[in-house]
This record gives structure tokens, C-alpha cells and sequence, in this order.
């Protein structure tokens, strides 16, 4: 039996009669969500597998929410491996609005597959959680074609689980739902740097100098050097380590330096180290440097710099030193030879801090160490005040002290003074991903405490 031929069925009025009103509807009771479109970076070519992905554009769309009793799912459920969460939601969308608002913006960009309709893989921010969820499955038939026709998207979704994609929207509050997410690596960087001053006296009948005569060996610390005293002021010393006698992590003397040379002296003093016949002393009851005193430390070295000493007057000795540097800064000055024939206090000369530091990274662009080793990886924060810098997505995981890192989008360039590796209750955000319940510090100290890898092989024979 044909049908009626008074009725046509399903117009393109009725049709987008039905299609206004539930565009309508959308927009009185919906929820402003955004559709985020997944582009695929690299894929495998035999399976066509994605290896790489990325999320670059956030588009505000109107969506209703299927769920009116809290998140579908199994919600959160304990395994093995921990707490995780399953929340599942479902969203409706309009077609119409996908296809004018969407689609035309994705059409332009090859690296968009299938961007006539919502696809799976793609995500939805749901405001109201702060989260994200997956589109696992688009059901695109129901209701099921209402006057010949379907006006509506049923995105059925999971809670999104990040692993390490680049998510750079542009929008503030989705890009910082997952800047604490990841593996992150935290790096101390230098400033300008400033140089480091001191001053030194000047002493009669001084240590000049300390000879090592037997540079000993199996010295599993640093020895107390020992010098007698003087009738003025007595001199200190310390001991400086090498591994040059080979035997596991033991050391030997490389050489002694002078933390204050003393005064007064009228004869050699003794040397005394933990050991037979390790070193012995000279003086000089000419002037000479007296004890050094950093006036400031400086800021941003990476390398231990030179240290100067003005000339003796003829017929005298020049006087040496070196510096010892900790955390980007001089701590010290440790004299190798405090020189005779000085009749004024020399002047100390520090060498000027070697690191760089400029420019501002941006937010998921790749920086790249200056070092053989050529780690990479992508900017999560970037606090200029602070000089702290988190990153992500490391390729190798040696950052090392003492390198360049360097933006290559922004051009910032700064020297790593410290790195820390995975540190998510370094942020106390709690509204953004901080992570409260980590446990892998504990996890390890544990497992040190069982078995003991200091040894080559903790589990074969030592």
C-alpha cells in the first residue's frame, strides 16, 4: 500500500522544524562543553596505529548530559596497579551545530581524519569536573530517524586517561587540567649570574705551603689534616680526594690546601695525616695571604671559576687558590700557595659566572639540551620568577647539571643548575591534579631496604 500522498513524510520544513527546536532545547538546558578534535601526529603504516597525538583546537559546543544520577561506569575501583577511576558519561550534540561550528574548521586540516562528524579518539571538556572525557563510540541512529532523518549525536564517553599527548588549546582551563599529568621532570635554572667577591688579609710567618710527599691510598673519606700549632694564629688545612689508587671507590691525596694559613710560625710546622710520611710543610716569615672571606658567593656559575691573585713585589713568591663552588655559587677560596713578600693584602679576583639566562618558554613547545646527549622534551610550567622549569615527554631522562636547555619555538636559553624527576606533590593545587596519594618514594625505600644495589649484582654472588 503506497502511502498517503496528503502527508509528505518528513518535509525539509518539518525536518528543520524538529532540528531548530532541538537546537533550541541544546541551548536551554545544556551544558557549554567543548569538542576537542584529536590530530594524529604519527601512526604506524601497516596497522595504522597511532603512535602520536596531539590536541590543538577547542571548539564551544552546547551538549546535553545523558546522566542524571552522577557518572555511569564502575566508578572507582581498586586493582593491582591502584585506585583507578572508569567514569563513563554520555553527551548529545546537535548534528547541525556539529556540522556548521566543527566540521568546516577541521576540513581545512589534512591531519583531521573523518571531520564531517564526531569521531572516537576525540575528547570532551566537561566543565562543571574540570575533566576530560574520550569519545569511545558515536552513536549517530537514535532517536532513530524521526521523519527520515537524525538530528543528534550521542557521544558516549570515558574518563580520558592522559598519556603524554600535547594538549595546547589555547583555552586556560582545559591545557591546565593537565599541566601537573605525566612523567615530569623538574629543572632548577640559572640567572644571569652574578660574580663572587672576596677579600684576604695579609700574615707574617705563615704556612706558604703544603707538600704531599705519599698520596696513600684506601681513603674511604677525606682525612683530618693536622698542623701544630703557633705561637699567633694556627693554620687549617683540608685534604683534597682523588681516585687515582683504583680500588673501588677508594681515594688517595691529591693535594692539601690551605683554609688559613696561619701566623706567627718561627719554624716548619708538622704536618699530621692518618697515614706514614704523607706531607710536610713550608713557611715563609715574609707577607703573605692570610685567610680568604667570600663577601659574596655570586650566583649562576656552572664550571668552578678561576681564581686571581695580585703579583707579589720582586723577589717574592706569588699566591694561588681555588675556589669551591656549590649550587651555582662560592662557598669558599682554598689557598695553594699563599705566596711571601707581600707588604699589603693582595686583592682575590673570582672569575665572572659563565651561565646564561634568557627569554621565557612557552607552554608544550620542545626544548632540547645543548649536550651529545640531545634530550628532549615538551614545556609543562614555566616560572620566570623562580627560574623553575617542568617538562614532560622526556625522550632519555639525562638532564644533566652544568648543560644548556634551550626552547625551539621561543629561543630561551638557560644552564640547569638541578634536576628532580617526578614530583607531583610539588604542586599543591589540589584543584588541578595534585597528586596526594603518590607512593613511589615509599615504594622504593622499601624496596632498598630488601635488597641491596649498591652491589653489582644484588642477586648473584659479591
Amino acid at each position: 500500500m503506497a502511502l498517503n500522498p496528503f502527508f509528505l513524510q518528513g518535509s525539509k520544513g518539518e525536518q528543520g522544524l524538529v532540528q531548530d527546536l532541538v537546537n533550541e532545547q541544546l541551548r536551554m538546558y545544556g551544558i557549554e562543553c567543548h569538542y576537542i578534535p584529536r590530530k594524529l601526529v604519527t601512526s604506524s603504516t601497516i596497522m595504522k596505529e597511532v603512535t602520536e597525538s596531539k590536541f590543538e583546537q577547542a571548539f564551544p559546543l552546547e551538549t546535553y548530559l545523558m546522566n542524571t544520577d552522577g557518572y555511569a561506569g564502575q566508578g572507582d575501583i581498586l586493582t593491582k596497579f591502584g585506585v583507578r577511576v572508569t567514569d563513563e558519561a554520555t553527551f548529545v550534540i546537535s548534528k547541525e551545530r556539529f556540522e556548521e561550528s566543527v566540521a568546516p574548521f577541521l576540513e581545512q586540516d589534512d591531519e583531521y581524519t573523518l571531520s564531517n562528524r564526531p569521531k572516537e579518539g576525540d575528547l570532551i571538556f566537561f566543565p562543571l569536573g574540570k575533566r576530560m572525557f574520550e569519545i569511545k563510540f558515536v552513536e549517530h541512529e537514535r532517536p532513530f530517524y524521526q521523519l527520515q532523518k537524525n538530528y543528534v549525536y550521542q557521544l558516549q564517553c570515558e574518563l580520558f586517561e592522559y598519556e603524554d599527548e600535547v594538549i595546547d588549546t589555547n583555552v586556560n582551563s582545559i591545557d591546565k587540567v593537565v599541566q601537573t599529568d605525566g612523567y615530569i621532570a623538574r629543572l632548577i635554572l640559572s640567572d644571569v649570574g652574578s660574580t663572587a667577591t672576596a677579600n684576604a688579609t695579609l700574615n707574617f710567618g705563615a704556612v706558604q705551603q703544603i707538600f704531599v710527599q705519599n698520596d696513600g691510598y684506601g681513603y674511604l673519606a677525606a682525612p683530618t689534616v693536622s698542623i701544630s700549632t703557633s705561637p699567633g694564629v694556627d693554620a687549617t688545612a683540608v685534604a683534597i680526594m682523588t681516585e687515582r689508587s683504583g680500588i673501588g671507590t677508594a681515594k688517595s691525596i691529591d693535594r692539601i690546601l690551605l683554609i688559613n694559613p696561619g701566623g706567627g710560625y718561627i719554624g716548619i710546622p708538622t704536618v699530621t695525616v692518618p697515614g706514614t710520611g704523607i706531607a710536610t710543610a713550608g713557611i715563609t716569615t715574609l707577607g703573605s695571604v692570610g685567610i680568604v672571606t667570600i663577601t659574596s658567593g655570586g650566583s649562576g656559575y656552572t664550571t668552578t671559576p678561576n681564581v686571581a691573585i695580585t703579583t707579589a713585589p720582586s723577589g717574592g713568591t706569588d699566591a694561588s687558590a681555588e675556589a669551591v663552588m656549590v649550587g651555582g655559587t662560592i662557598s669558599a677560596i682554598r689557598i695553594s700557595n699563599a705566596g711571601s713578600g707581600y707588604v699589603s693584602a693582595p686583592t682575590i679576583t673570582i672569575g665572572a659566572a659563565t651561565s646564561i639566562g634568557d627569554g621565557n618558554y612557552i607552554f608544550n613547545e620542545t626544548v632540547q639540551v645543548s649536550s651529545d646527549s640531545s634530550e628532549t622534551a615538551r614545556v609543562k610550567v614555566w616560572d620566570a620568577d623562580s627560574r623553575t622549569l617542568d617538562v614532560s615527554m622526556l625522550t632519555k631522562m639525562q638532564f644533566q647539571v652544568g648543560e644548556k636547555i634551550k626552547g625551539l619555538e621561543s629561543g630561551a636559553e638557560y644552564v640547569i643548575l638541578s634536576v628532580s624527576y617526578d614530583q607531583p606533590n610539588d604542586y599543591p593545587n589540589e584543584e588541578y591534579g595534585a597528586n596526594q596519594y603518590n607512593d613511589n618514594a615509599n615504594f622504593e625505600s622499601e624496596a632498598d631496604a630488601i635488597l641491596d644495589f649498591s652491589e653489582g649484582n644484588p642477586f648473584g654472588t659479591f
